[in-house]
């Protein structure tokens, strides 16, 4: 039974570094669009207008709401895993659901 655990552990580790790989991808791109918006200007930039501008920003918003989101989903996913693990190896406090 040891042995299947520690295989267990090692699968989820391996899907934890490879959700971790994904989220520093991501991150690095919510990075460089983050110094891109500081770099516009404080006045109006003129790009193609207000709309335009708008519909930018909403697209930046859109794609930091999915950064964060990805984020929660990670540690979500890390709970379960280390939830599980700990009811495996017989912690109580883990096993009073």
């Amino acid at each position: 039974m040891q042995h299947i655990v520690t295989e267990m552990i090692e699968h989820m580790s391996r899907s934890q570094e490879q959700l971790a790989r994904v989220l520093e991808a991501k991150r690095h791109v919510a990075v460089r669009m983050a110094q891109i918006v500081h770099a516009l200007p404080d006045t109006h930039p003129g790009f193609g207008g207000v709309n335009e501008l708008m519909d930018n920003s909403h697209l930046m918003t859109k794609n930091v709401v999915a950064y964060l989101h990805s984020i929660a989903e990670l540690q979500e996913s890390l709970a379960l895993t280390i939830s599980a693990v700990m009811k495996e190896f017989d912690v109580p406090e883990y096993n009073e659901e």
